[in-house]
């Protein structure tokens, strides 16, 4: 059996000094000045919906 993709594909993207963390349900990170707590905060968001970790 094939596994089933989830539907949370995590992407972080940047504007000007700032990242933000993007995800394919349509979640949105807070804009972040640290491109490390942005991409913490899509971990939360996967681990909220259940999801697994990048």
């Amino acid at each position: 059996m094939y596994a089933q993709a989830s539907p949370h594909t995590i992407t972080t993207t940047e504007r000007g000094s700032f990242a933000l963390a993007r995800c394919s349900c349509g979640w949105t990170g807070p804009a972040r000045r640290s491109r490390d707590r942005a991409r913490t905060d899509a971990t939360e968001h996967l681990r909220a919906t259940g999801s697994e970790g990048p």
